[in-house]
């Protein structure tokens, strides 16, 4: 069965206070749903129309446990937190394998 994973880039981080009360409530919904993350922040080389932005990849054991997180109401509650205090493009993928 394919993994699936959440990456989301940020653009534009506005308000560190909101993105911070939303990392803690996050972990309340991604931990107990399976999820890992395996990328947060760190290093980036953009190519061709990338901007060199901070990624987190998350890891999920299914891409339908991928979709149940995000829309779980410990999720709809860290993304009530965060609101307005960034700018990222969010997806949800499936893996190959």
């Amino acid at each position: 069965m394919p993994k699936g994973y959440w990456v989301s880039a940020y653009r534009t981080i506005s308000d560190p206070e909101k993105l911070a009360a939303y990392n803690e409530l996050a972990a309340l919904a991604v931990n107990p749903a399976g999820g890992r993350t395996i990328v947060r922040g760190g290093r980036v080389v953009a190519h061709d129309a990338g901007i060199a932005e901070r990624t987190v990849v998350v890891e999920f054991d299914s891409f339908e446990q991928a979709v149940a997180a995000y829309e779980s109401a410990a999720y709809q509650t860290a993304l009530a937190a965060l609101s307005d205090g960034v700018e990222r493009d969010f997806r949800i993928v499936e893996g190959i394998d």
